[in-house]
């Protein structure tokens, strides 16, 4: 609660000092979020640890303005000493800049490469063959995607008389996606449908399409990290929002494109990633109505959106039934296999010629025998995802065992679908956790590469992609580097692995 009412109006705006929005919160608010528990001696110290512990939980954001030290010494009944003893504390270890005149800003120390350690960039590395890699959220190919091969070889020598290159996609494919929006209630014309590669491709096509250079992108926080990577390498700024751990605080939503100017905003409605929240129906309209008439348009990610595990869970409708304005954005890959690289773009009537054309600078189309495929695919329907969800099920149930058995002490809510556990630490050692994990043979990704600007260090996601009878000796070694973790010294070496 008190997440969202941070989040939300007691933000006001100011500028940073790099001419950006800048959130800054009031000393009751921060007041709030320390708790009313008695510091730890020394005071300083206890005030420090407890503004750090914000940031690295995700709960104060990074470029926070934090209160006087006038106003702090008043709310907290602290000594000016006291105060300002702390705040000297954080500047020394990274966590807060001063500039006379600007008030003091909350702020990420940095890696040896000078870089903040949740902006450094995803660095692919292979893989050992003894360690389990739990970077990414994509699970094998799923039963049929062989036989969906051997049809479409059969289907491709008409094809290969042709240039092959259409940035649109095959009709058939837009077909298949148009009929797979139909299914589940969206009316869609094929003319709306753009085939990607991958729905990164999509990504970076729509935001090029709707969007200048410097243009502000609300992103939810925590969120998938090769979105935040592409919002920026794309020349935009990611603007952050942050998820409650009930879902989407839509007045939070509605003060950030107020006070960022965003034209557009980055959404994951259906089993987010990395939290596996779901959007409910009330949401989605009230945050379309918010989007609409800040006229920011909505980027909607649905991967995850056919991985639904819980049969007794209602399924919204999609995020555009609420939206004419939403840019849907799907993909092969989570559902049936992710070396497929197909994904789609469902865009508005008439949008669809301005993403073909900011397609022409990612490629020039996606490949024919792939479409093939996925056209397959979609086409058989329910019959391969019910095999599919039950067994992501088996794999988050036995995953989920392991971790209570073996690491009780992490805190997550079981997700309705996706294929994600967001883990609560006991401690903010994410960073350390990620840093030794591979000593103990697991690799895992920092929870501070799925905040828009760090923080999470409280957090780890650990996907359910490995086989259940695999499972157990995962929640072993995530025992084992925990404990490690808890026997590291705090360090400043950088961890980015490839996330998926």
């Amino acid at each position: 609660m008190v997440s969202m009412m941070i989040a939300g109006g007691l933000i006001s705006k100011g500028q940073s000092w790099d001419s950006g929005p800048v959130r800054t919160i009031s000393a009751r608010s921060l007041a709030l979020l320390l708790g009313s528990d008695p510091l730890p001696r020394p005071a300083y110290r206890g005030l420090a640890d407890g503004i750090r512990r914000l940031v690295s939980d995700g709960r104060l954001l990074v470029g926070t303005r934090l209160p006087s030290e006038r106003t702090l010494t008043t709310e907290l009944g602290l000594s000016r000493t006291t105060v300002g003893a702390a705040l000297d504390t954080l500047r020394d270890e990274g966590f807060v800049a001063t500039r006379r005149g600007s008030g003091s800003v909350v702020r990420l120390p940095t890696g040896p490469s000078g870089l903040a350690l949740s902006q450094a960039g995803l660095i692919p590395t292979d893989v050992p063959p003894d360690v389990i890699d739990l970077t990414y959220a994509a699970l094998p190919a799923a039963a049929g995607v062989t036989a969906a091969y051997e049809r479409a070889l059969l289907e491709l020598p008409r094809f290969l008389a042709t240039a092959g290159y259409d940035p649109r996609g095959l009709p058939e494919t837009r077909a298949a996606v148009a009929e797979w929006f139909e299914a589940r209630g969206l009316a869609t014309s094929p003319d709306q449908v753009v085939i990607t590669s991958g729905a990164h491709g999509g990504l970076s096509a729509v935001l090029r399409a709707q969007l200048e250079v410097g243009d502000r992108v609300l992103v939810e926080s925590p969120t998938y990290p090769n979105a935040i990577v592409g919002v920026r390498r794309s020349a935009y700024r990611a603007v952050p929002t942050q998820l409650t751990p009930t879902g989407w605080d839509v007045e939070a939503v509605e003060v950030g494109l107020r006070q960022s100017g965003a034209r557009a905003a980055y959404l994951i409605p259906d089993h987010q990633n990395p939290t596996g929240l779901v959007m409910d129906t009330p949401t989605r309209h009230r945050l379309a109505t918010v989007l609409a008439r800040a006229d920011a348009v909505p980027v909607v990610d649905e991967t995850f959106v056919e991985l639904g595990l819980d049969e007794d869970v209602d399924r919204p409708a999609p995020f555009a039934s609420a939206s004419r304005q939403a840019h849907t954005l799907g993909s092969a890959g989570k559902t049936w296999w992710g070396g497929l690289r197909v994904g789609w773009v469902r865009a508005p009537e008439g949008a669809t010629e301005s993403v073909i054309e900011a397609r022409h600078s990612l490629d020039l189309g996606t490949a024919i025998l792939e479409q093939l495929v996925v056209t397959d695919l979609l086409r058989q329907g329910e019959a391969l995802l019910t095999d599919r969800r039950r067994e992501a099920r088996a794999r988050r149930d036995a995953l989920t065992v392991a971790l209570r058995r073996h690491v009780p002490e992490w805190r997550f809510a079981l997700p309705s679908g996706g294929l994600n556990l967001w883990c609560e630490l006991p401690e903010a050692r994410g960073d350390e956790l990620a840093r030794v994990a591979e000593s103990a043979g697991v690799r895992l990704a920092r929870g501070a590469q799925f905040g828009v600007e760090g923080g999470f260090s409280r957090w780890v996601r650990v996907p359910f992609c490995v086989a259940p009878d695999e499972a157990d000796e995962v929640g072993r070694r995530l025992a084992e580097a925990w404990r490690l973790a808890l026997g590291e010294r705090p360090t400043t070496r950088d961890v980015s692995p490839l996330i998926a």
